[in-house]
């Protein structure tokens, strides 16, 4: 392949689109070949594609000493390994998975205030037929508004850095609670395997300091009693210290998106979300109306990606759902603007004059390092060190 990189024109006024994926100069930093194909699916395939083509039968073998691993370490206890369960389809299924392989799984499931009902059906629904037990860590609410609100005044693009942080840390709270060495996570190549724009996110997910600074800015002064904020420092400790190891479970099997929710809708009674993360009602909110409008985001185009190029969707398919809005309808999209109102008791010209205002960068308001290369080091050596993960 010709690896010469054009410029990043747009052609005739409109976004200069992919011509493999569905990616388009939204993303700043795109770059495209010869051919019309970017970086970011480019990478894809040096990078996730060999994930994916690995033999099945080399992954059962894999596959198969992890599950014993799992087995061994978890012997006596009350669990060998928690899944985090948030009523999407990915954690869904490592969580049917994982029984069905005989493991003990604790489903532990982090609630933030935004649970969608039909996100608590699912996981009800899914807990009660696998028979397996559930933990859910409630966050106050007080606090949450506060830390959300204080994102929204710094205008910050990663306002889900909360609860993915959040997320993580309830899950390795309760591994070290019960003495568990395995996390076995919803991460997985096959959906998430296009990189995401450096601009679309904060870059470190653990960063302690930018939350805390954030919080400390714009917050109202609440004490942090129930958030379980969690540090970088604390993901090299739970890595290289308790040798708690985060597997990217799905990526051992033959994983296809579709599939799986059509046994899962099947079996257990599972009703799908329009889009990738919309199970929480703030997410959909936040990728629906906040990404594009504020930020000029799309995170479709990044999910739908990696779809496309795992085959599990066409191309024209993705770019169908992409000339529509990002809700399954503007009534939809008008009952959420509606309920996000009522709940953070704003003004509907509050959120329309933050809307209209500059985005500001994370790192203008400080970082747990000086730079994100230092964290995606110690990130790739943890990775490195988990042959599962």
């Amino acid at each position: 392949m010709n690896d010469t990189i054009l410029d990043n024109e747009k052609i005739s006024g409109e976004y200069r689109q992919c011509e493999r994926c569905v990616m388009d100069t939204s993303a700043p930093d795109i770059q495209f070949d010869e051919q019309g194909f970017c970086n970011y699916c480019n990478d894809f395939i040096s990078k996730a594609k060999p994930i994916l083509d690995e033999s099945q039968d080399v992954k059962n073998g894999k596959l198969k000493i992890l599950i014993d691993e799992i087995k061994k370490k978890g012997k006596g206890k009350p669990y060998d390994c928690i899944v985090g369960v948030s009523g999407g389809v990915d954690s869904s299924w490592v969580l049917v998975k994982a029984v069905e392989m005989g493991l003990r799984p604790l489903a532990v499931h982090m609630d933030n205030g935004w649970n969608s009902e039909l996100a608590q059906n699912n996981i009800e629904r899914l807990i009660k037929k696998l028979g397996v037990d559930l933990y859910t860590y409630v966050i106050d609410w007080n606090e949450f508004r506060d830390l959300q609100e204080s994102f929204f005044k710094a205008d910050v693009v990663d306002i889900e850095l909360l609860t993915d942080n959040a997320l993580v840390a309830v899950n390795y709270r309760e591994a070290r609670k019960y003495g568990v060495k395995y996390i076995i996570s919803g991460s997985n190549t096959a959906t998430e395997g296009v990189k995401m724009p450096p601009s679309w996110a904060a870059f470190n997910k653990y960063d302690k300091k930018n939350i805390l600074n954030i919080w400390k800015n714009f917050g109202k002064g609440y004490t942090l009693k129930s958030f379980p904020i969690y540090s970088t420092v604390d993901s090299i400790i739970d890595t290289f210290i308790r040798k708690i190891q985060w597997n990217r479970f799905l990526d051992l099997l033959d994983y296809q998106k579709s599939v799986a929710l059509e046994v899962l809708s099947s079996q257990y009674g599972y009703v799908p979300y329009p889009y990738k993360h919309y199970e929480s009602i703030f997410t959909r909110l936040y990728q629906g109306i906040i990404l594009p409008e504020k930020f000029n985001v799309d995170k479709r185009r990044n999910h739908l990606s990696a779809l496309v190029l795992t085959g599990d969707m066409s191309r024209d398919d993705a770019l169908q759902l992409l000339e529509n809005i990002p809700y399954s309808d503007e009534n939809e999209r008008e009952i959420d603007s509606g309920y996000f109102l009522k709940k953070f008791e704003w003004e509907p010209e509050q959120f329309e004059n933050y809307i209209h205002k500059p985005p500001i960068p994370h790192d203008e308001y400080g970082t747990e390092f000086f730079a994100p290369k230092f964290y995606r080091i110690i990130d790739g050596v943890c990775r490195r060190l988990n042959r599962f993960r």
